[in-house]
């Protein structure tokens, strides 16, 4: 990675790491809407991969590869987070099923089932399910617009645990991960698997013997749940 003088070569650099950047780029794009292109991923986590380069102080004690692998990750979600794909239509949809849910599971102390929500939005069952789909198909990060209504979280440049890690801290953090407990058994097990794991939809669903699209549809509404509760905090 030096050049004769001592120097980093950026180009034997950016040849090194171009592998490991399309993996990151690949495992990220399986969890986001078909309209997000691969090339744009991996061309924004070689800028993070740079940034990484410049920012680099091998005093702190971090390898290198590792606190390239954490910058590359996040350039690729600042790129993500610039965007807005998701239509105000399903925005307003969204916020109706996280009302609907607030209301239920504060008159009954206990998760509202599907088809209870799905009464409660004046919805046959099968138009509710493909509300979740299409809210669900349209998030990165199922608490960045909760967080986005309230302070900025600003940027750290430690990779944490999870999507949800990212954006929360203290207290924050305390009141997620106690929403999470508090989620049916089904949707505990697709959110660890989907954030902890960093399994893919269809490995979910080999995993709780159903369809990619029904693992979709349960991630959009265990995210409903949390943000009801989170809003309830």
């Amino acid at each position: 990675m030096y050049t004769a003088k001592g120097k980093i070569d950026q180009n034997e650099l950016l040849t090194q790491y171009l592998p490991q950047v399309r993996r990151q780029a690949l495992a990220l794009q399986v969890r986001l809407p078909a309209s997000i292109e691969l090339d744009d991923l991996i061309q924004a986590g070689m800028v993070g991969l740079l940034e990484a380069l410049g920012r680099f102080d091998a005093g702190q004690g971090a390898s290198f590869a590792t606190f390239a692998s954490q910058r590359i990750r996040g350039a690729m979600l600042d790129e993500l987070r610039s965007r807005d794909w998701l239509p105000r239509s399903v925005r307003r949809n969204a916020r109706a099923v996280d009302e609907a849910v607030r209301r239920l599971e504060q008159q009954w102390g206990r998760p509202a089932e599907e088809h209870e929500i799905a009464a409660e939005l004046d919805m046959d069952l099968a138009d509710y399910r493909q509300l979740l789909s299409d809210t669900n198909n349209g998030q990165l990060l199922p608490y960045e617009e909760l967080v986005a209504e309230g302070a900025d979280p600003g940027n750290d440049d430690q990779a944490l645990s999870s999507p949800f890690a990212a954006l929360l801290d203290g207290e924050q953090r305390g009141r997620l991960i106690e929403a999470i407990e508090a989620l049916p058994e089904r949707e505990k097990l697709l959110m660890a698997l989907y954030y902890q794991e960093e399994l893919n939809l269809k490995e979910i669903g080999a995993v709780l013997g159903v369809t990619e699209s029904r693992v979709c549809q349960l991630h959009g509404q265990a995210v409903s749940r949390l943000r009801a509760r989170l809003r309830d905090d």
